[in-house]
């Protein structure tokens, strides 16, 4: 193993110890000892780990290869969680090894979905910890990108630094700046969910679950935290956080002399929400509800997926295309992206001009933008697409074969890949993931991994071993 690898394993397994010596010290502030040991055998091995990756990272100054980055971030959602599973099985609620295992997994991808039947027995400590597991997974989502920006097209390296390519420096500046954007954000969120009455530990798990598009909630049942209207807009607008740039706000305030261009995909996003949010309040608040509908649209597009019980079934459809369509590339959400989809369209409907007005010019590139398309690129957004397709329907497949009915099976599909908490807007509020096969688990935990994988390295991996030439 060389140096990058190594040392960015040994970075989360710090970070893992310092969260589970945080569940240490609340645990004794409350007496919560009930599973105490358990945290104190998550905090000594991951530090052992950490300490371990640091030694063993060696001096070896050899250049990594993008098929090794991208290993290194597979083996990171495999071996992460694994660690991050040891409270859950040593707690006393007598979890098996896989459920805890897909609990873990379930939290590290930021997905939500849960083999708990009753959030409300479980003990603070603990849901505390299945809250941090999904802000350290938004925040290995992150750094996986500055990882494996190589394999992106030169908008998105432009957005970050002004260099060619990022080397050893420059991937550590970018990645504290990520860190620091990210904890500062989560604190934001948290201060202002209390300044609306929200009880500070249910604020604080709200605010590890936002900042990551996370599903896991503190409580069965959200309007039991959101108890009026203003805390339900506040807690919506504060999801688009996940939904736009994490670099947004921070490059408006420190950022100059750049145009609009600078922002493009956040301007795309800004307009496509505010389309959505007009053809939803015109057209679709069939129940009158329109505050609950609006956390239902927000939740949707930032792939966090968690709404109030009393929304409105009809419009399922509506809300799965909108999980599959997501937001930023350089946020935690999920999903296609909406500049990738934007981005096709606009370069077919070009082409299919093209021969049928041959005498006219079609300019392909998108609004905000002086870059024109690059066919390299349509390509990529193209097979990006076709793989999640090929996903969509083997998981559904293989979810109807483990006698889950197709209806059903396919909304978990979608939710799986998009890492979206299965909630009552998409009619799967009462699905039980305890009572699955083991086969059915691991196919949902092979599946979630994947989903936070660009689709786009799932191809690299495979030209690499199919294809030797």
């Amino acid at each position: 193993m060389n140096y990058i690898k190594l040392i960015y394993l040994s970075i989360f397994c710090g970070i893992i110890s310092i969260l589970s010596f945080f569940n240490i010290v609340y645990s004794y502030y409350l007496n919560l000892h009930l599973n105490l040991n358990t945290y104190i055998y998550t905090f000594v091995l991951s530090f052992f780990l950490m300490i371990l990756f640091y030694i063993s990272n060696g001096k070896d100054e050899k250049k990594i290869t993008i098929y090794e980055k991208i290993l290194t971030i597979l083996f990171g959602y495999f071996l992460l969680p694994l660690i991050i599973s040891i409270p859950f099985y040593f707690s006393i609620y007598n979890l098996t090894f896989i459920n805890s295992y897909f609990e873990a997994i379930s939290g590290f991808t930021s997905t939500g979905f849960t083999i708990f039947e009753n959030i409300n027995h479980i003990d603070q400590s603990l849901i505390l910890w299945r809250s941090a597991s999904q802000w350290l997974g938004g925040l290995y989502f992150l750094f996986s990108i500055i990882i494996l920006i190589d394999i992106f097209d030169l908008s998105f390296k432009k957005s970050l630094t002004n260099f060619i390519s990022f080397n050893k420096a420059e991937t550590l500046k970018q990645s504290l700046k990520i860190f620091l954007l990210y904890s500062l954000i989560t604190l934001v969120i948290f201060i202002t969910l209390n300044i609306f009455g929200i009880r500070s530990f249910n604020s604080l798990n709200l605010a590890m679950t936002i900042i990551s598009s996370g599903g896991f909630l503190p409580s069965n049942d959200l309007s039991t935290i959101l108890i009026n209207n203003p805390q339900i807009i506040i807690t919506s607008l504060l999801m688009l956080t996940s939904f736009f740039s994490l670099f947004l706000v921070y490059n408006l305030i420190f950022t100059k002399n750049h145009n609009l261009n600078f922002f493009n995909e956040d301007i795309h996003l800004l307009f496509y929400f505010i389309t959505l949010l007009f053809i939803f309040f015109i057209f679709l608040d069939f129940d009158n509800n329109f505050i609950s509908l609006f956390l239902s649209l927000t939740s949707s597009v930032s792939n966090i997926g968690f709404s109030l019980n009393n929304n409105s079934k009809n419009l399922s459809f509506i809300f799965l295309i909108l999980v599959m369509i997501g937001g930023s590339f350089f946020s935690t959400s999920s999903g296609i992206r909406f500049l990738k989809i934007y981005s096709l369209f606009k370069y077919s409907i070009n082409e299919i001009l093209s021969y049928s007005r041959p005498k006219n010019i079609y300019v392909n590139k998108l609004l905000f933008s002086k870059e024109f398309f690059q066919l390299n690129e349509i390509y990529k957004y193209f097979l990006s697409v076709i793989i999640f397709v090929i996903s969509l329907l083997l998981l559904t497949f293989l979810l109807t074969l483990s006698g889950i009915e197709f209806e059903n099976s396919f909304k978990l599909s979608v939710l799986t890949l998009m890492n979206t908490v299965n909630s009552s807007m998409y009619g799967l509020s009462d699905f039980s993931f305890y009572e699955l096969q083991y086969f059915t688990k691991y196919f949902l935990i092979f599946f979630m991994i994947m989903g936070r994988l660009e689709f786009l390295t799932l191809l690299i991996i495979c030209k690499k071993f199919l294809f030797k030439n």
